[in-house]
C-alpha cells in the first residue's frame, strides 16, 4: 500500500493540498511499517484542476492524508480510488506512523476557502 501526504518545508503536512511544495509517498509493508518514501513534485495550483490524482493512482497510492482540501480535489481523488483523510497536521512521518497505529480519523470537513478566493472557484465536480 502507498500513502501520499502533501508536504512543505521541515517535513510538515501542508494545510492546503493544492499548493503544497511536494508530495511524500510512503510505501507501507503488509505489517503496516514504512518501508520506503519518495518525493513527487507538486504540479502547483488547484489540486482539483491538476492531474495529480491520476499521477498518484498510477503510483498505486490508496490513501491521501491531507490538511485542508476542497470538495473538487476529494472527488477527483475518490474517482481514482484514493481515500482522503482530512484535517491532518504535523510532521508527515509521525502522521503516517499515527495513521498506521489507528490514531488518525477523517476530520470530516473539506476546505471552503476556495469560495472566498478572488478569481478561483473549485465547485466543479
Amino acid at each position: 500500500m502507498k500513502i501520499a501526504v502533501p508536504t512543505k518545508e521541515n517535513n510538515q503536512i501542508d494545510a492546503h493540498f493544492g499548493h503544497c511544495e511536494f508530495y511524500t509517498i510512503f510505501l507501507i509493508s503488509d505489517d503496516n511499517e514504512i518501508m520506503a518514501e519518495t518525493i513527487l513534485p507538486s504540479p502547483q495550483g488547484c489540486g482539483c484542476k491538476s492531474n495529480i490524482a491520476y499521477e498518484l493512482a498510477a503510483m498505486d497510492v490508496k490513501i491521501m492524508l491531507a490538511g485542508g482540501i476542497g470538495d473538487g480535489a476529494v472527488n477527483k481523488l475518490a474517482s481514482q480510488n484514493i481515500r482522503v483523510i482530512r484535517n491532518c497536521k504535523g510532521d508527515v512521518h509521525q502522521l503516517v506512523e499515527d495513521y498506521l497505529a489507528g490514531k488518525i480519523q477523517d476530520g470530516g470537513s473539506n476546505c471552503a476557502a476556495h469560495a472566498h478566493d478572488a478569481g478561483h472557484a473549485c465547485n466543479h465536480h
